[in-house]
């Protein structure tokens, strides 16, 4: 238990923090500031805790975006490093298109066109 003479001179501190200079506070209203204020830090951290979800699922979203991006890369390099010279894998022997579906077979039909098909690189944005 604590001397009179050390909580009147701790008195002070304890009064202005409560806002009344006057008087000395309570326990009651002492622990009442104790409570708004343990309130208020956990809506605080519950707040931060959501902002740090939020940056780890945008950091997830990013890593896998760059993953993509590396793919297709590391693709594309290795298709600018090795070109395929051997036609035979779009035209027939008589120099018509042929599908990946129709086992290659020399017929043709007329909604193919006569030169192979040019493959459309797929562009991907940051957004």
């Amino acid at each position: 238990r604590e001397g009179r003479a050390d909580v009147e001179a701790r008195g002070d501190g304890e009064q202005m923090w409560m806002g009344c200079p006057g008087r000395p506070a309570s326990r009651a209203q002492i622990l009442d500031k104790a409570t708004e204020y343990i309130q208020y830090m956990r809506r605080k951290n519950h707040t931060h805790q959501q902002d740090i979800d939020d940056l780890k699922r945008q950091n997830a979203l990013l890593e896998q975006q760059v993953r993509a991006l590396e793919k297709a890369r590391s693709s594309a390099q290795l298709q600018a490093n090795y070109p395929s010279s051997d036609n035979s894998l779009y035209t027939n022997p008589k120099g018509s298109t042929i599908s990946a579906f129709d086992g290659g077979s020399d017929s043709s039909s007329d909604s193919e066109p006569d030169e192979p098909q040019s493959r459309k690189k797929l562009r991907m944005e940051a957004s």
